[in-house]
Formats: C-alpha cells, sequence, structure tokens
C-alpha cells in the first residue's frame, strides 16, 4: 500500500523506497503499541541481500519489543503462476502499480535473475515458521493452513 501511494509522486526512485520504509516503520510503531489483534504485512524478501534481513530483524524487534507474537509465512509459487496472478482483476484493481503490466512482468522476470527469493531449508530459524507451495491452493486454503498450523 505505501507503494501504490507513493509511486505517483516518486516512480520506483531511491526517495520512495526511502518514504516507504519510514511509513511503514511508523505504521508497525503504532499497530505494535495498540490493541488491535493483529497485522498481517508483505515483503518481497530478498534472501542473498543483508538489507532484506536488516529489514525484517528492524520490524520484528518493533513488535517484539511490545510482546507481540510473530508469524512468519513464505509463499513460494511457482514463476508462471505468479506472471498469472499479477493479472487477475483483484490484484490489477488493488495495486495500481501493477497495472502497467509489461513493466510489472519486467520486474518480477528481472529480480529472478539476482535475488533469492525463496529461502534454503532451515535459513529462517524462527519458532513460528510456515513455508507453503501455494502454487495450486487458493488464497483461503492457504489462510486455512496458516490458522490451523498456528492456531489462530
Amino acid at each position: 500500500m505505501t507503494i501504490d501511494l507513493l509511486e505517483p509522486f516518486f516512480g520506483f526512485s531511491p526517495e520512495m523506497w526511502r518514504l516507504s520504509t519510514l511509513f511503514r516503520e511508523e505504521i508497525f510503531q503504532t499497530a505494535a503499541k495498540s490493541d488491535m489483534y493483529g497485522m498481517i504485512f508483505t515483503f518481497v524478501w530478498a534472501f542473498n541481500l543483508e538489507e532484506d534481513w536488516d529489514k525484517v530483524e528492524r520490524v520484528c524487534k518493533i513488535f517484539s519489543s511490545e510482546g507481540a507474537d510473530i508469524y512468519f509465512v513464505e509463499l513460494e509459487p511457482d514463476v508462471e503462476e505468479r506472471l498469472k496472478r499479477n493479472n487477475t482483476p483483484n490484484r490489477l484493481e488493488h495495486k495500481p502499480t501493477k497495472r502497467n503490466i509489461k513493466q510489472s512482468e519486467g520486474h518480477l522476470i528481472s529480480s529472478l535473475e539476482s535475488l533469492r527469493m525463496n529461502s534454503e531449508v532451515g535459513e529462517i530459524g524462527r519458532e513460528n515458521y510456515l513455508r507453503v507451495n501455494n502454487t495450486n491452493l487458493s488464497a483461503e486454503e492457504v489462510a486455512q493452513m496458516i490458522k490451523t498450523e498456528f492456531q489462530l
């Protein structure tokens, strides 16, 4: 949501990413101190970039410092399925930056050339961790798996 808010003003520039990080951290700090039941945050994690590990750790510290439970769910659909989902009406309606389909697909494919988008076995050493290949699963099926695994 922060990307779609800022991209029309700054494009996919370093300034847009800086502001997105600031907005997210402020939102997380406010949510962590609130009485919200929970928050779902999605993040495209490049496992081969130390800066992404640092970002994840900063977010975790915001919530753990307030006593929150943190759950990691790693989704790993096949590339073909990711490209297919990139064009669904729901995604295009809710993610304006995906509406330029050629550009969006280009970003997705080029990211796979230099970034490792899935963890290696045992790399995420968190207690509450679930990895799901959701290529052939609906969002509802994955949500039920998550609720069952973590007893939510």
